[in-house]
């Protein structure tokens, strides 16, 4: 009988192995050799989570803002009520717009050290699918333009690699990740410019509508984040699982 490991000419086990092969250790597969997504992904569970929670409040703290100011402009009521609440409009406002700054900072770093260590891992679950060197994951989000795009190349090539048994998986939580960030980024610029140059009580409430509408995407992006985040590290984690691909048994000469 081949042995179905070295293919030599020897009585076999069962399982098809010589007494060499069958006592020898086995062979490394991707579960020895890459490295665990686990804790980053539940680091990022939280802070994603956190990062939504944070959103929401934007989002009221601006819609408030925009009512507070119409109410202001109307100035049918008490003035100095008007002129208080808009005051604590204004606070409110202020502290939320820096609590989801520094969430999304800390939320930004952990984020690309998770990516950066599902593309190495991509190195040895799937290295042909992979277009682009390790470093991509981390250089591409700092090139401007050019990060609307090129992260989700690097993202949709890890994709492919993680995915179990060459199985094709449906990538609609990427793309509607990806989307969903992408768009924030550009409302964001968009609403703060519009919050920035407003000095007219009616663009006032127009940049708040602005700053309302960029919070609700970006806490959309960041549900859509955390999915894709835990979807991924289980793909990657399924795949290192399941260990190499079996080897065919050689024909007998």
């Amino acid at each position: 009988m081949l042995c179905s490991r070295c293919a030599a000419h020897a009585a076999t086990t069962p399982s098809g192995l010589c007494a060499g092969c069958a006592s020898a250790a086995p062979a490394p597969g991707p579960l020895q050799q890459i490295r665990s997504l686990a804790g980053l992904s539940n680091a990022l569970t939280v802070l994603l989570a956190l990062v939504a929670v944070l959103d929401a409040v934007a989002v009221y703290a601006a819609l408030n803002s925009r009512a507070v100011i119409g109410a202001l402009a109307d100035d049918t009521g008490d003035h100095a009520d008007a002129v208080e609440k808009a005051q604590r409009a204004d606070t409110l406002m202020t502290v939320s717009s820096s609590l989801s700054l520094t969430a999304l900072l800390a939320t930004a770093v952990v984020f690309v050290v998770w990516f950066h260590r599902a593309r190495v891992n991509a190195d040895v679950l799937g290295p042909a699918e992979q277009r682009r060197g390790r470093g991509w994951a981390i250089g591409s989000w700092f090139i401007p333009i050019a990060n609307l795009w090129i992260p989700r190349q690097v993202a949709g090539d890890i994709w492919d690699a993680s995915e179990p048994g060459g199985h094709r998986t449906s990538r609609a939580v990427l793309n509607t990740w990806w989307a969903l960030w992408v768009s924030a980024a550009l409302l964001g610029r968009v609403a703060a410019r519009m919050w920035d140059r407003a000095e007219e009580i009616e663009s006032i409430r127009q940049g708040a509508a602005a700053l309302a509408a960029t919070g609700v995407v970006d806490l959309a992006s960041a549900v859509a984040a955390l999915v894709f985040v835990r979807r991924l590290t289980a793909m990657q984690h399924a795949k290192a699982a399941a260990g190499p691909p079996a080897q065919p048994v050689p024909a007998a000469g």
